[in-house]
């Protein structure tokens, strides 16, 4: 019996049963319930890691996974299906969540009630919208993530964090609404909910139902381009994001990749090649949305004077280039947009990490008090004849960089480096795979007479000036907060809250150094996404496990 079929839904029943423990547990527990979070995260990440090899190691199509929990016949029941894009979105989700626990472990879990329960149903809702295969149960999915993220993001309290979290519920909640609408209406023209379905039915549509189909289709995009950050349905996002906690906003950052996965994966099935009249609709909306995304992302970037503002407004900017790269549907574009996010999103993760400690160094008590100063008695001592002093009168040479510092300094540059798309990281290969691909659209080496778009051009531009844009912003932001002048004391780091910065450091570093393994396995991803047959296939093929009793009829009714 094979049992791999059954762990793609062990994702999502893990932290549904661990949170239910933990809301058993009570708060006087907490110490316990923060090692069962972190184990269960740890878990769901090796579970994970062992679906991203499964799809790997089995030839295509064998290599998308299809479990029916129900055990109903497609397209009636529950559907799950595992394929190498939303493998890679589990990892990546377990990977950034296993990080930002481990930071909130420090202090911040203890900053509200309920956090640890919380956590997991905000996994359950991530790793459920990766894995459905059917429109309902993906706004199921996304109400699930969207309730716990309401909790989280308001956990910590304040004026600020209460202010925007408001905001943030009502727009999430005018976004659902308009999920509904947006499915109801294409069910209405299709009769089904089902991914796989649909990208059989709707080539068949006839054409006086086709305007009803792409009201229905425009609606629903709405819903997830304001998740994924598109302008100008994004203005919910930077202050919601920047007032959030550190470990939450480290979480967030996997969210709008919820919509940009779901755009990626709803347009590529449905409105594919194959899907006839209604083939490529919307890719000019995907194209320039995201390039007006950039732009004022960019420009809001460049006057941003918080750390958490900036991480925030990159999401934007990582955001419209992953929606732009979208709407050219080329496999070779997809597939540099893929590695792009993976590397974009652990950087950014660390950032908001970052950006706390950073901060709370600036807040640190600056100097002795006057009192205290007063009854040092005045030592002055002449250095050597030609030493080098800096603008205190103090010896350069022999200062020691307290390590805290170094390591916030050091972590910054890295992080920096990553966003901003320079050399040696990950960044850069992510962001000259994408430059490769606009300018080849046909391949490397295929066909190099295949002429390339306005917009092509545009959004080559555009990926070079947002990173200028950044390379200021973070320059300013690095001299302002690491060159001043001003003598504060070294922070106190917990080993919680450094661990995760430097673990998703280190897999951007690891990420450069093997670009080419994920450079093939993003290739054969987006090759799978430009044919849709493979998963439709593999979706409307599957078959119910038969019972003991169907079993008995059929040995009855065989010679």
């Amino acid at each position: 019996m094979n049992l791999m079929p059954h762990l793609i839904v062990a994702p999502i029943l893990l932290p549904l049963f661990t949170a239910a423990c933990m809301l058993l547990l009570g708060e006087k527990h907490r110490p316990l319930k923060a090692r069962i979070n972190l184990g269960s995260t740890l878990l769901g990440l090796c579970i994970s890691i062992t679906l991203l090899l499964w799809t790997q190691q089995n030839g295509s199509p064998a290599s998308i996974g299809v479990y029916l929990p129900s055990n109903w016949q497609v397209p009636f029941g529950i559907v799950l299906v595992v394929d190498r894009l939303s493998a890679l979105m589990l990892v990546l989700t377990g990977v950034i969540a296993s990080c930002a626990l481990m930071f909130a472990m420090a202090r911040w879990d203890r900053a509200g009630s309920s956090f640890h329960a919380l956590f997991q149903i905000q996994l359950m809702g991530l790793y459920g919208a990766f894995l459905t295969a059917d429109l309902f149960n993906l706004f199921v999915f996304f109400e699930v993530l969207l309730a716990a993220s309401y909790g989280l993001m308001l956990h910590g309290s304040g004026k600020a964090r209460v202010s925007s979290g408001l905001h943030y519920i009502a727009i999430n909640l005018l976004a659902s609404s308009l999920f509904l609408i947006g499915a109801a209406l294409i069910y209405g023209v299709t009769g089904t909910l089902n991914m796989a379905d649909l990208a059989f039915k709707i080539p068949l549509v006839p054409e006086a139902d086709r305007g009803l189909l792409h009201a229905g289709a425009a609606i629903l995009a709405i819903a997830f381009l304001a998740k994924a950050g598109m302008w100008p349905l994004n203005f919910w996002l930077v202050p919601a994001y920047s007032s959030a906690s550190a470990p939450v906003a480290a979480l967030f950052a996997i969210m709008t990749k919820v919509g940009i996965y779901t755009v990626l994966r709803l347009w590529t099935l449905l409105f594919s090649g194959q899907a006839g009249a209604s083939a490529y609709f919307g890719s000019d909306w995907l194209i320039y949305g995201g390039m007006a995304t950039i732009v004022c992302a960019a420009i809001a970037i460049l006057a941003a004077q918080r750390l958490e503002r900036m991480a925030s407004l990159s999401i934007l900017v990582s955001a419209g280039i992953l929606l732009s790269a979208v709407g050219f549907a080329q496999p070779n574009l997809i597939a540099a947009a893929l590695f792009y996010l993976v590397s974009s999103t652990l950087a950014l993760s660390a950032l908001f990490l970052l950006a706390e400690l950073i901060e709370r160094s600036r807040s640190s008590i600056e100097a002795l008090d006057e009192e205290d100063a007063e009854a040092l008695p005045a030592i002055v001592e002449l250095p050597p004849r030609g030493t080098n002093l800096d603008d205190e009168q103090n010896v350069v040479v022999g200062q020691i960089i307290p390590w805290a510092m170094a390591f916030l300094g050091l972590s910054f540059i890295a992080c920096a480096l990553l966003i901003i798309g320079m050399p040696p990281l990950s960044g850069f290969i992510g962001k000259l795979s994408l430059l490769n691909a606009l300018l080849n659209p046909a391949g490397l080496g295929n066909d190099i007479n295949a002429p390339v778009s306005t917009a092509a051009w545009c959004l080559l531009a555009l990926l070079i000036l947002s990173g200028l844009a950044s390379l200021i912003a973070f320059s300013r932001m690095g001299i302002q907060r690491f060159w001043t002048p001003l003598e504060r004391p070294s922070p106190i780091l917990r080993r919680l809250e450094c661990v995760p910065i430097v673990v998703l450091l280190a897999l951007c570093v690891v990420l450069t150094v093997k670009a080419e393994p994920l450079l093939r396995f993003t290739q054969a991803a987006a090759e799978t996404l430009s044919n849709p047959e493979r998963y439709v296939q593999a979706v409307l093929e599957s078959r119910p496990v038969p019972g003991p009793t169907a079993k008995a009829a059929l040995q009855e009714v065989q010679p």
